[in-house]
């Protein structure tokens, strides 16, 4: 029988005391493929999808799933099955899109340190857009065109100076962040690749931040761009499409995740009579509750008082999941199997990796015995991207789950692997 639910934007639930993602136990793909593992719910990534199609519904849109969030070839080739293009950051995030058999014009490449070998790589696949991010992009973008004798499709990322209230790591809408161009230096650069017979202006770009809960700073910066669309059709400049970017906040522990459908509602009104197609980039809101990483408690340390905390030592480490270290970032930290509540302790969840750091979680109310497996929720987006090899610890296996079937999806990291890229000198 089904047993309470772990919040209900996630794929989990307890099935008779044993956690569950959809209709499989987590301990059978621990005992199939070991741990620490990623396990991704393809349902969740699914349903995720089309709540923001169905959010958007009042307006033309198209949805290119962010790469950067969750990089894995099936989760790519899931996301493409479903409608979405894609956003990238990198000529690596590029190839890996093109290996998972998506079509080169359904690709926006966004980041502001972009290489002549990128540039060239994405020319030469005849990428839908590039998301400029400064004018000495654009001249280097517009001679690489040149050079190759196409022509490239731009969009510039304005800066709006809008504040996007989250952590200041992932704030990119600032002044102070270096993301982007001042909105305000926007139009004469326009008018300069409007001019040039390499670049073809198609949109305007606009991403403020991540993790973003509240949509009137998303509504501010659309303010903002509309102003410079219409400024720039007044110039004779028609653009084809206004790129929101994504920043879709989700909930991690007490805060409320975005209402996509009021966003998509106000995007709807505030865009009036524009006759343009709104582009989304979500990654987070997809892929972040649909994943989990399991890791298996090796060794535990009560506290022998009160005010000193106690610590279980587990497989996974900052190496796997590196948010809570780098963000100070909560995750949910759930037994796979429940235990008896009357023995729970506050646990300090830490990694083996030599770094005071190297934690998971913090004063987690926990029933745990050696070799007890757990649950680190919310971890399908900036997790197994962000991983290392510090320590020289192998990344972790990644599973998807469909239904009531799993398949590994990328196998372990040994150190093989490692050690087969380096050699001694001649």
């Amino acid at each position: 029988m089904s047993d309470d639910p772990l919040l209900d934007d996630r794929p989990l639930r307890y099935v008779d005391g044993q956690l569950h993602m959809d209709a499989v136990a987590l301990r059978d793909i621990a005992a199939a493929v070991g741990s620490p593992t990623y396990v991704y719910s393809a349902t969740h990534i699914k349903q995720q999808i089309h709540h923001l199609k169905d959010a958007f519904s009042a307006v033309d849109h198209r949805i290119h799933y962010s790469v950067k969030a969750n990089s894995n070839l099936a989760v790519l080739n899931l996301c493409r099955q479903q409608g979405c293009g894609f956003d990238i950051v990198s000529g690596g995030e590029l190839s890996r899109v093109l290996a998972a058999g998506c079509d080169p014009q359904d690709v926006i490449f966004s980041g502001v340190g972009k290489s002549v070998e990128e540039l060239d790589f994405a020319l030469k696949a005849g990428i839908g857009c590039f998301n400029v991010e400064s004018a000495g992009e654009l001249q280097r973008l517009s001679a690489r065109a040149a050079n190759l004798k196409v022509v490239a499709p731009v969009s510039l990322r304005v800066n709006p100076d809008v504040d996007a209230g989250t952590h200041p790591y992932i704030s990119t809408g600032l002044k102070d962040n270096k993301f982007g161009i001042p909105i305000e230096h926007a139009l004469p650069l326009y008018q300069q690749a409007a001019a040039d017979e390499y670049l073809h202006p198609t949109g305007i770009d606009c991403h403020i931040g991540s993790q973003i809960t509240e949509h009137e700073p998303l509504l501010a910066a659309l303010t903002s761009v509309l102003a410079l669309y219409d400024a720039l059709a007044g110039a004779g400049i028609d653009v084809e499409h206004i790129d929101l970017g994504g920043g879709m906040g989700i909930r991690y522990q007490h805060e409320n995740a975005l209402d996509v459908a009021a966003y998509g509602d106000s995007v709807a009104q505030t865009l009036g009579h524009r006759n343009c197609q709104i582009l989304l980039e979500p990654g987070r809101s997809i892929v972040a509750n649909a994943g989990v990483l399991l890791t298996r408690v090796e060794y535990l340390k009560p506290s022998p008082s009160p005010e000193r905390p106690s610590f279980a030592v587990v497989d996974a480490a900052m190496n796997d999941l590196i948010r809570p270290a780098l963000y100070q970032a909560w995750h949910d930290i759930v037994p796979v199997q429940r235990g008896d509540a009357a023995a729970q302790r506050d646990w300090d969840v830490v990694g083996p990796v030599c770094e005071s750091g190297d934690f998971l979680g913090k004063s987690r109310p926990l029933a745990l015995a050696d070799n007890d497996l757990l649950c680190v929720c919310s971890a399908g987006a900036y997790g197994m991207v962000q991983a290392s090899n510090y320590n020289s610890r192998g990344r972790a296996a990644e599973v998807l789950v469909d239904g009531q079937d799993f398949a590994l999806v990328r196998r372990r990291e040994t150190i093989d692997d490692q050690l087969r890229l380096e050699q001694f000198p001649v």
